[in-house]
């Protein structure tokens, strides 16, 4: 068996390489954190763009995960093009396709060893960050490809799909021995010969098929994005009691002019308690779910022509119709009006 000697570690040799303790949140320019802030707005070239509270992204993403529409597709996916997807979150430091069917060799020996395992998690936090305003493709050390799709939720980026672990042009004995340099720099003591075997029965996608994969992942995308504020608000988990029947009385009163207080009241705690406990277990706040109803109540009404905008929005519990548009905008990332002409073919 040859093994690939451990050599001092004198410092990456290339910034992809430059690794951060796994478990500890990366820091952008000026030290401020990548991710957790609630609504954080993110620099993404030109363009500002808003990412879900990490805790709530956490929630939104594991309903959406654990859906009969997601799973299917997931399915589907690995069936048809050979390769794994994964839905993630908007921070994540767990390796997105670890311990998955289909998962490369390679990488599977990567995520043995600490070092070689936090570089990877560098590489999927650069991911993230560069696939914020779209569909994004990045190559690690290795050579290995990753491409992430954002899905959204209004104005918000609440996670990724996912996909890679592959080369897009087939490698080359060179490569392989720059890959190896690496690892020894980092002071990796691995088997060249199963190394090398994993390397070299990696998956290979042509530039046709990898343009197929995106295509599919980004459609995919967009329907998540539809139904995630649908998800978010019938999701029920291991949620206590109190809870559900808050989920429950908020339902059936939605038109109301409904209040924190009195749906504490119902369901027979104090308004701190409820306020609390309400956060924890959802990820969202009182006002923040009550407006995710009335929009998903008006979405279906919204089918329904003969019904004035304003009409639906007194219907569902809005006070005014321009606070029903901005809810609605900023919830679903179009007007009622957009919404409706789509819906309707118009």
């Amino acid at each position: 068996m040859k093994t690939i000697q451990a050599q001092p570690v004198a410092g990456p040799a290339t910034p992809t390489e430059a690794v951060r303790a796994p478990g500890r949140a990366p820091r952008r320019r000026g030290g401020a954190p990548a991710t957790g802030a609630a609504g954080r707005v993110v620099s993404s070239g030109r363009n500002r763009v808003t990412l879900m509270p990490a805790a709530e992204s956490r929630n939104l993403i594991e309903a959406l995960a654990q859906s009969k529409v997601y799973q299917e597709y997931e399915r589907a996916f690995a069936e048809a093009t050979g390769l794994l997807v994964s839905l993630r979150p908007v921070e994540s430091w767990r390796l997105a396709h670890h311990g998955k069917r289909h998962e490369s060799p390679f990488c599977g020996i990567m995520s043995e060893k600490s070092r070689s395992c936090a570089a990877c998690l560098q590489v999927q936090e650069r991911l993230a960050e560069l696939a914020v305003n779209g569909v994004h493709t990045t190559t690690c050390f290795a050579g290995l490809s990753d491409t992430a799709v954002p899905v959204r939720l209004g104005d918000q980026v609440v996670g990724f799909l996912q996909t890679g672990q592959v080369f897009r042009k087939p490698p080359t004995r060179p490569q392989f021995n720059r890959a190896v340099k690496v690892l020894e720099r980092w002071g990796l003591a691995l088997d060249r010969n199963r190394l090398q075997r994993a390397y070299f029965n990696t998956r290979v996608v042509s530039p046709r098929q990898h343009e197929s994969v995106v295509k599919l992942l980004s459609i995919f995308a967009q329907h998540l994005s539809m139904i995630s504020n649908q998800v978010l608000v019938q999701h029920k988990n291991t949620e206590p009691p109190v809870i559900t029947r808050a989920k429950e009385y908020i339902l059936e009163h939605q038109a109301e002019d409904l209040s924190l207080g009195q749906v504490a009241k119902a369901v027979n705690t104090s308004t701190f308690y409820f306020c609390k406990m309400f956060k924890k277990v959802t990820g969202i706040n009182f006002t923040d779910y009550l407006s995710r109803v009335r929009i998903e109540k008006s979405k279906n009404l919204l089918l329904n022509p003969n019904l004035r905008i304003s009409e639906i929005a007194f219907e569902v519990g809005f006070q005014s119709l321009t606070h029903f548009n901005r809810v609605f905008k900023k919830i679903l990332g179009q007007s009622p009006t957009q919404y409706r002409a789509q819906l309707l073919g118009r």
